[in-house]
């Protein structure tokens, strides 16, 4: 009898010690100020625009990525993603990167492109009669 007590309350250590894990890691902040994601060792959004004038390398060796954004207060940061490039990446008008800033530079898990809409900056015309 005593060793089903002691399974059962093994079982909710575990199972609460899996769930505070899980919080922990789903917790990732939003970032558009590349000062402070430099300055963080967790993982986070970094939300800024892709500088067209740095360009971008694709190496197929290494099956990397690499491109520049910047924040809206003009610092730059290098990113460096494990993937392709993404289908609208040049087309795109904001960039979101999960990772984190490693060794010089952000090592992105996941690349999100934002496209600007077909809708922005039309006026909406009425009759009116």
């Amino acid at each position: 009898m005593k060793n089903k007590y002691m399974f059962g309350g093994f079982i909710i250590v575990v199972f609460l010690g899996i769930m505070i894990y899980l919080f922990t890691q789903s917790n990732i902040q939003y970032q558009d100020d590349f000062t402070k994601v430099m300055n963080t060792n967790k993982t986070v959004k970094a939300t800024g625009t892709w500088v067209k004038e740095e360009g971008y390398d694709i190496d197929k060796e290494n099956k990397q990525f690499i491109f520049y954004m910047k924040d809206e207060n003009g610092n730059k940061m290098k990113v460096v993603y494990d993937g392709t490039m993404p289908n609208n990446f040049e087309s795109a008008s904001s960039v979101v990167v999960t990772g984190k800033y490693v060794n010089g530079y952000f090592h992105a898990r996941d690349i999100l492109t934002k496209c600007p809409s077909k809708y922005e900056g039309q006026e909406v015309q009425t009759s009116t009669m």
